[in-house]
Order: structure tokens, then sequence, then C-alpha cells
């Protein structure tokens, strides 16, 4: 148990605190994406008087288009956190050993 308190100090523990809100964020995006997605229609076949549809259906394209940025974003941070993390700790454990 001392050993894992050892760990869990200084620059680890916070890099699992902002691995942690990355991940999160990065999660929530992809929840939100897909809600978005699931009102999203694959095909429309629509005549003049339904424009409306088609502009919202358009809006909701360029929202989901908004979103690949910060979903690419936060998911290589996620990863890129999640490296340096493991590296640490083995960094850690073959200096300690």
């Amino acid at each position: 148990m001392e050993r894992l308190e050892s760990l869990l100090t200084g620059p680890l523990l916070y890099l699992l605190i902002a691995w942690g809100v990355v991940t999160v964020a990065f999660i929530a995006l992809i929840i939100w994406r897909s809600l978005l997605s699931s009102h999203e229609d694959d095909q429309l076949f629509l005549d003049s008087g339904q424009a409306p549809m088609e502009r919202e259906q358009r809006e909701l394209i360029s929202r989901i288009d908004s979103l690949s940025r910060p979903l690419m974003t936060s998911g290589i941070a996620s990863g890129v956190l999640l490296l340096v993390i493991v590296g640490l700790v083995v960094y850690q454990g073959l200096r300690n050993f």
C-alpha cells in the first residue's frame, strides 16, 4: 500500500487528473456526436415545399462536422497522456527495481 501511495504523488497524480478530465471530455463529445447523428437522415426526398426540413438537416450536418476536430484533438491528447503515464510508471518501476 505504501508503494502505491508513493507512485501516486507529484507529477504522476497531476497527469492522471489531466488524463481523466481529457478522457471524460472525449467521451462526452462522442456521446454528443452520436446523439446528433441519430437525428440525421441518410436520404431525404424533398420537394420545394419542404425547404425548412432541408435547412434543418444541413444545420445538423454542419454541427456534426464541427465536432470532428475537437473529437480528434481530445482523443489524441487522451492517448498521449496515457502513454506518458505508462512511461512514467515504467520508468519509476525500473528506477526503484
